[in-house]
């Protein structure tokens, strides 16, 4: 795996674990009881972003190190990507 495939699966996990954490745990300020004029109800209370962020970077961290072990020992390679996908097309 080349620095750039790597960065690149790095990135493509932050997102994918950024956008599943995100709504954890989230109250709105319509939940709070105290709706500031000029937002939605619906809009958050309070600014965990930043938490959330660190919360993401720890676990992409664990589940890129799983993703790229997977893909360094060969168990995926894109030869078996190949196969499964077009079957015995060459044969």
């Amino acid at each position: 795996m080349t620095i750039t495939a790597a960065i690149v699966l790095f990135s493509v996990s932050w997102f994918m674990v950024f956008f599943i954490v995100l709504p954890l745990r989230f109250e709105s300020q319509a939940d709070a009881g105290e709706v500031v004029p000029g937002t939605p109800r619906s809009a958050p209370s309070g600014f965990v972003v930043r938490r959330k962020a660190w919360i993401t970077t720890l676990v992409t961290v664990v589940v890129w190190l799983v993703l790229a072990g997977i893909i360094l020992s060969g168990v995926v390679s894109v030869d078996l990507l190949d196969r499964l996908t077009w079957g015995n097309v060459n044969a």
